[in-house]
């Protein structure tokens, strides 16, 4: 389980995201084929490429799509699906000459434009750049891109006015105020209207109750380098309180108690594109639009090679597609000297876990924790490691060494008191276990995940059994969708002799997560009880294909051979 690791912007709102679903098949194909062995026509070569990027894997994909293209070279689909590749997988200039035959052909091609017009700010070409503006599209992911890309080319065009008549375009967009505002500051700081961008800087601030990590760096950089040391110091101090894994505010603050005067973040028009390109990935970094939160991130790396958040996003993207060993290059790329050098660390040791290379992410977190003799995040990420490795008396050391560094317990705390509970009980310290959970619930109340660990091991225990049953209840109401949660409360009317009940949830948890072992377990055991034997035993074999624990795995066994006695009678309330 990763506790803390949101380092990328919190800008993207829900309201938003209906409007930008448009863009996400950019870079996604429908189906799939067998391209098991070596492809040698253009059609071998097509479908396996397209076999490949189901799996998310663009650079065979692309290679592939190279291959078929040359095969049929005056193939547009071919050229189409080729380009998308290439930006996918972040090969930018490669991409360039199809982007440019396709807009030849089809001079309304948004993400091929958009190619183009990336490529002209990054070689400071803002004439040509506002040409090929003027022909984008303002449909899609676009509506939302191109005012604030219009804004940063009229600056590279020496005309800030147009830039904020540009950003005038997103004040109808419902959702993306705070984006708006963001940029203007951004915009009015380039342009050195310092009271203009020192009103737009606090508007910013005062208007997100938590703000992100960004908008406190943009924001304190501006207050350092125009004399408001003091309200920078603020600024960093309000975000120190919640921040786990950056040096962000401690950088800002050593500046601050050292008279060091940090240079501006945003220093060109190219920096500021960039960074509403990646404005607009974080925007699309949802399930339904991750293929386009790629490609936007492609686009601003390509202006920013080096923006660590950007590069920690696109890490996350590919984590998300199963494409871990990039996420791990990704992660590992980030700037030693950049305040997110730390997260990105703790993101490469989650990786090398990922990978099977768990002996060498211990070894890195351990290095970490170390390094940061008050730091606990690096001995939570230990302890979750080894948790997930089923060692779980070596997770509890993990967390009480963390547990140890924490200077007060407060709210946030919940997190590492619930993991060293589940460890403690895994490890049959239950007075512990149990205390910890308890203190975890006081502290955030209404935590599904506290509520159905808690609820469910007191029912096990036939403990507290009311009020255990009360608790899994209330979590399959905050989260009914969870397939763990509703086998939970299942299991828990199992327990307290309500058959009826239980197979209805148990089956319900079966929709939900068809190849969970327990569950499947579970459900083999109602079936046995009311009258079910044939059904048992087919749920319990499916069960054993599924992985489970091994003393999991021989309990199947043995009911396997003997049953559970006598089915029992179906129960009602």
């Amino acid at each position: 389980m990763r506790f803390g690791m949101a380092v990328r912007r919190g800008l993207a709102l829900a309201a938003v995201l209906a409007g930008l679903a448009a863009c996400a098949d950019a870079g996604r194909a429908p189906d799939s084929a067998d391209a098991a062995s070596k492809p040698m026509s253009a059609l071998g070569s097509y479908l396996a490429a397209r076999h490949a990027q189901d799996q998310h894997d663009y650079t065979d994909a692309a290679r592939f799509m190279d291959r078929a293209l040359v095969g049929d070279p005056d193939n547009l689909e071919l050229a189409r699906r080729t380009f998308v590749l290439r930006v996918s997988e972040g090969q930018i200039s490669e991409a360039v000459p199809l982007a440019r035959r396709l807009i030849e052909i089809e001079p309304k091609s948004g993400l091929a434009g958009l190619v183009l017009l990336t490529e002209a700010i990054k070689d400071d070409k803002f004439d040509e750049a506002a040409r090929l503006a003027a022909a984008m599209p303002r449909e899609g992911a676009e509506r939302f891109a191109m005012p604030l890309l219009d804004a940063w080319i009229a600056l590279g065009r020496q005309n800030p006015e147009a830039a904020q008549k540009s950003l005038d375009q997103i004040g109808s967009l419902r959702g993306l105020e705070q984006l708006r505002d963001l940029h203007l500051a951004l915009i009015d700081d380039y342009a050195d209207r310092v009271e203009e961008a020192a009103s737009a800087y606090k508007r910013l601030v005062a208007g997100e109750a938590q703000p992100t990590w960004r908008v406190i760096e943009v924001a304190g950089n501006f207050f350092e380098r125009h004399g408001g040391s003091a309200e920078a110091g603020r600024l960093y101090e309000r975000y120190a309180a919640s921040d786990t894994e950056t040096d962000a505010a401690a950088t800002g603050l050593q500046r601050i108690a050292a008279g060091t005067v940090p240079p501006r973040i945003i220093a060109t028009p190219r920096q500021g594109a960039a960074e509403a390109l990646f404005d607009l990935a974080s925007l699309l970094n949802r399930r339904e639009t991750i293929d386009a939160a790629l490609i936007y991130v492609r686009l601003c790396l390509e202006l920013e090679p080096r923006f660590a958040l950007a590069q920690l996003l696109a890490g996350e993207i590919r984590e998300e597609q199963n494409r871990t060993p990039e996420a791990l290059a990704l992660y590992r790329s980030v700037d030693p000297a950049s305040p997110l050098y730390w997260a990105s660390r703790l993101r490469v040791a989650l990786a090398l876990d990922a990978l099977d290379q768990t002996d060498e992410a211990k070894a890195e977190l351990q290095k970490m924790a170390d390094e940061r003799p008050m730091r606990p995040e690096p001995l939570v990420e230990l302890g979750d490691i080894l948790r997930g490795h089923n060692q779980f008396a070596e997770a509890v050391r993990a967390y009480d060494a963390a547990v140890a560094r924490l200077a007060t317990i407060d709210k946030s705390s919940w997190r590492i008191l619930y993991a060293r509970g589940v460890a403690l009980e895994r490890s049959n310290q239950w007075a512990r276990a149990e205390a910890d959970l308890k203190r975890a619930l006081e502290l955030e109340p209404d935590q599904p995940l506290v509520l159905n660990y808690l609820g469910y091991s007191w029912i096990d225990k036939g403990e507290n059994l009311s009020e255990a049953l009360k608790m899994i209840e209330r979590a399959v109401q905050l989260r009914p969708r969870d397939g763990y949660i509703v086998d939970s409360l299942g299991w828990a009317f199992y327990r307290l002799g309500n058959m009826s009940k239980a197979t209805e949830l148990l089956e319900h948890a079966i929709e939900l997560l068809p190849e969970d072992p327990t569950i499947n377990d579970h459900l083999g055991d109602v079936y046995w009880r009311t009258g079910r034997p044939v059904e048992a035993r087919y749920q319990w074999r499916r069960a054993l294909l599924f992985g489970p624990e091994a003393q999991e795995g021989k309990n199947i066994e043995l009911k396997l051979n003997r049953g559970l006695g006598e089915p029992a009678t179906v129960s009602g309330g």
